[in-house]
């Protein structure tokens, strides 16, 4: 089966997860053809089958007008969009998967794609995100985007069971649960120690380790404001700042210092290396995962605390992250958009609570190749032309 697999993210969370189920899908057999951006050929080189490097660049930020921001994006989704179409009917390709759903502008590039799944194209996507929360523009606009977004998908593959909000009924379009892998990140280059050394971290302290995109949703204010009453924890920020509406990193500095919790506090903002990833995590004690009570997804950062089994402080709506936390015992689950229930959950015993998570078992449930398999059977189930011709034979 050939397979062509769109990813337009070049970093982050989104990234990684399409690096990791394309090298499964390709070891699973099928003929992966990612469609992707220059800038990340050599990642999926040990992955497909081949890499097209057709898309635009994530455009840089550079300016601080949102509407211009606004127009650079909506001219590289388009340029981008306009592309694959263009390249899916050239190749004569039958099976797509976009690594992620990506409802915005969609009114304005969806027509070819409708032609397409009329013309026996599948269409599949990972839905990371099943609650589309953010907005660009008024409701009106973003329920219309998400409805043609879907209208020509076949395949909707989620990472817990959830009645997706298709906005329209999609005539054919099927669910499929599928496990997120852990991201198997190499181990620390420096010993615990040596890390908590550097970051001034004394042997004593627990070290809570905020991880990835600084957003809103993660409630970094509300730990900080729990920190007061835990006189022995510190906190390691590490990750990039988001633009658009998102709270900058200085936001959370400033309050840090307001709460007279500043000196223990650790901030790495920008992107994170790779082989810095595991020094950091062996260096904290608990990973925070405190999203608010919107968040219904999976989260990247969780499989990265997977593979260096670190206990989580976690919250959320009800979704894969919840039912993972609990279901494995990845640690504590809390009451969402709380600080009393954060200062409680930062009181536990962690280091008991990290002999007590069944790593193993929520590794070997959720593996990158029960997720390329679930996926490769749905699109089986779509005979292409051909096959149609010779079954009638």
């Amino acid at each position: 089966m050939r397979l062509a697999y769109f990813s337009q993210e070049t970093y982050g969370g989104l990234a990684d997860y399409a690096r990791e189920q394309t090298r499964a899908l390709s070891n699973a057999g099928a003929l992966v053809s990612v469609i992707t951006a220059p800038s990340v050929i050599e990642v999926y080189r040990d992955s497909a089958r081949e890499v097209v490097p057709l898309l635009a660049e994530v455009p840089a930020a550079g300016t601080t007008n949102r509407w211009l921001r606004r127009w650079r994006t909506m001219h590289w989704i388009l340029g981008n969009m306009r592309r694959l179409a263009a390249w899916l009917e050239r190749e004569q390709v039958k099976c797509v998967l976009f690594s992620a759903f990506m409802e915005y502008y969609a009114p304005l590039w969806v027509a070819p794609f409708q032609k397409l799944a009329k013309n026996g194209v599948v269409f599949g996507s990972v839905i990371h995100d099943p609650i589309r929360s953010t907005r660009l523009g008024p409701r009106w606009w973003q329920r219309r985007s998400i409805a043609a977004n879907y209208s020509f998908l076949s395949e909707a593959f989620v990472h817990d069971d959830i009645e997706l909000d298709t906005v329209r009924a999609v005539a054919g379009l099927h669910t499929t649960v599928i496990p997120h892998g852990p991201y198997p990140f190499s181990s620390a280059k420096l010993r615990r120690e040596v890390v908590r050394e550097q970051l001034q971290i004394p042997t004593h302290g627990l070290l809570l380790l905020a991880f990835g995109h600084l957003r809103d949703a993660k409630n970094l204010d509300l730990v900080l404001r729990a920190m007061p009453s835990q006189p022995d924890t510190f906190l390691l920020v590490a990750g990039k700042e988001l633009s658009g509406n998102q709270r900058p990193a200085v936001y959370y500095q400033e309050l840090a210092t307001q709460l007279g919790v500043a000196d223990r506090c650790r901030w790495r903002i920008g992107f994170v290396a790779e082989h810095e990833i595991g020094n950091l995590f062996e260096a904290a004690d608990l990973v925070l995962l405190t999203y608010n009570g919107q968040f219904r997804s999976a989260s990247g950062v969780l499989n990265v605390a997977a593979q260096y089994k670190k206990p989580c402080l976690a919250s959320g709506g009800q979704g894969n992250l919840k039912t993972s936390v609990t279901k494995y015992r990845l640690g504590q689950w809390i009451e969402p958009d709380n600080t009393e229930a954060i200062s409680r959950g930062l009181a536990l015993n962690w280091r008991n609570a990290a002999a007590q998570a069944n790593w193993q078992e929520y590794k070997h449930d959720n593996s990158w190749d029960r997720n390329a398999a679930l996926v490769l059977q749905r699109f089986a189930l779509h005979p292409t032309p051909s096959s149609r011709l010779m079954s009638s034979i």
